[in-house]
């Protein structure tokens, strides 16, 4: 074991390095810090780089005995296990997204392309299974499709195009937060946003209520909206809008980072600590601070049976919207009407469970190709 600066150790285990950033003490925090985040997972951790970057000095706070979340894998058995990372499009070279991981990791996080096809669907029971193999390319994405839904070409052309033109056009929701926000306002209320974006516009439909509209063929449905359980919601409560998004972020293919989705989080804290800034595990942060005026400034953090206070100008919690409003805020705060007025527009997402099989032998050995299966019993997503 080697020794990082900032007492990050750098730990080599199998053939993979693995940061484990040190436990929280009040020694350990940085001076005059300019942020503190509040989890560490990819949400915590990017923006801290981000922040990093531009000069500011950030202490991400992570209750865990490891930094990462869904960037975790850990050892079992001889057998190494990813918890959170399937694969992540849009990684081609000089991609805005690969731009963007590149800087945020000094150009040291290496990717591997799946292969292709790099999803397939199955459907039905062992003894009567369909298998949809999911193609990379747009031009080979339905092709591929067409072959084994010969009397669906126009759906499936209509799919792909929406799915294009709605994914695509997800900047209106960045451009939505930078603008003026009397100007959103008056674009949200008057309907022209929806009128301008395609968007926004296919926003508030399902799912289920397009895949309706495009075909009544359930198996191409299904093929359609497989992907699903990536974020957690099915089709007849699903945004049609997000799921295009993720239809088109994977059009172009998809990849694995190299060495495991550790490398991701092992890559991202020297950037923070090179700009001064700190990443503490073993750090419960028990409440956000906030002023007479309702401004944040800093955050308890639980040491033993006390408490050790932290202080910023700017505090950003990764810690999902829930826990944040439900747990985080003062209680005078929680009961703002805004805070209650945006927790009445959550729901909780599909719930789900991890296992973890090791198989031996080399992946020529057993056969295994560098793709996802996705299984279900029928094309009746909903139901199930």
């Amino acid at each position: 074991m080697t020794t990082h600066p900032l007492n990050t150790h750098l730990l080599m285990f199998n053939k993979n390095p693995v940061y484990i950033p040190t436990g929280f003490t009040a020694e350990k925090v940085p001076e005059n810090l300019d942020a503190v985040v509040i989890g560490s997972g990819i949400g915590g951790l990017g923006v801290a780089a981000i922040l990093a970057k531009a000069g500011k000095r950030v202490l991400v706070l992570e209750q865990h005995s490891r930094a990462g979340g869904c960037t975790h894998t850990f050892s079992d058995k001889g057998f190494e296990f990813d918890v959170g990372i399937h694969y992540i499009g849009e990684l081609q070279e000089h991609r805005s997204l690969r731009v963007l991981a590149d800087q945020l990791t000094d150009g040291q996080l290496q990717w591997a392309p799946l292969d292709n096809p790099y999803d397939v669907l199955v459907l039905g029971s062992p003894d009567s299974r369909r298998e949809y193999p999911i193609y990379s390319g747009e031009r080979r994405f339905t092709d591929e499709l067409k072959k084994r839904f010969p009397d669906e070409s126009a759906a499936i052309d209509r799919f792909t195009q929406l799915a294009q033109v709605v994914g695509h056009d997800v900047r209106f929701l960045a451009i939505l937060k930078m603008i003026p926000k009397l100007a959103a306002k008056f674009l949200i209320g008057t309907g022209l946003l929806k009128v301008i974006s395609p968007f926004f516009r296919m926003a508030p439909r399902s799912l289920a209520e397009v895949m309706e509209e495009l075909t009544a063929n359930k198996e191409l449905q299904a093929t359609f909206s497989y992907i699903f359980g990536t974020y957690g919601v099915i089709p007849k409560n699903a945004s049609f809008s997000l799921h295009a998004l993720l239809i088109s972020h994977y059009l172009e293919g998809a990849w694995y980072p190299q060495g495991g989705s550790s490398e991701i989080a092992f890559h991202l804290i020297p950037v923070i600590e090179k700009a001064g800034g700190a990443v503490l595990t073993r750090a419960p942060v028990r409440q956000i601070l906030v002023n007479e005026a309702k401004k944040a400034y800093g955050v308890s953090v639980q040491k033993g049976d006390g408490e050790v206070q932290v202080y910023a100008p700017i505090v950003i919690s990764d810690a999902g919207i829930f826990n944040t409003y439900e747990q985080l805020l003062p209680k005078e705060i929680q009961t703002m009407p805004p805070i209650q007025q945006q927790l009445s527009m959550m729901t909780h997402g599909q719930g789900g469970l991890s296992i973890f099989v090791g198989l031996k032998g080399t992946k020529e050995e057993l056969g295994l190709k560098a793709c996802n299966h996705w299984l279900y019993p029928d094309s009746n997503i909903d139901e199930l």
